[in-house]
């Protein structure tokens, strides 16, 4: 029986999971309070890895005080939360078939510029 249906599980050849999820923290970045350009980067950084963004919600706590928000992907989600007076920015990239997460990564660095970046990465739901 064919089906048309799109897998949305990833593999490596000897497990399969439901998404890679990146932990990626940005030290001595930029643009940190600067809501507009938080968003240009974010789009781009989904655009570059061919995710579907379908909604996205940025919210500025007040001047130069940080900017948290959320891209709700069709393949899971971007988020990001910074506090611009210790140059840091913590991010999660969390995506679930064929996108790759790294994919983000180059619009992220360009954008943000920063000394020092940190990658985690974690495979979630492995399935047996």
């Amino acid at each position: 029986m064919e089906t048309n249906e799109q897998e949305y599980c990833g593999s490596n050849g000897y497990i399969k999971y439901a998404g890679v999820h990146l932990i990626v923290d940005l030290w001595q970045a930029r643009h940190l309070a600067d809501i507009q350009k938080i968003e240009e980067i974010i789009r781009r950084a989904i655009k570059d890895c061919g995710a579907t963004l379908l909604s996205l919600e940025l919210h500025e706590f007040s001047p130069n005080g940080g900017v948290s928000g959320v891209g709700i992907l069709q393949e899971s989600h971007i988020s990001i939360h910074t506090w611009p007076e210790y140059e840091y920015a913590a991010m999660d990239i969390f995506v679930c078939g064929t996108v790759d997460p790294y994919k983000t990564l180059p619009a992220i660095k360009e954008g943000f510029q920063p000394g020092k970046v940190q990658i985690n990465e974690q495979k979630r739901g492995i399935m047996e």
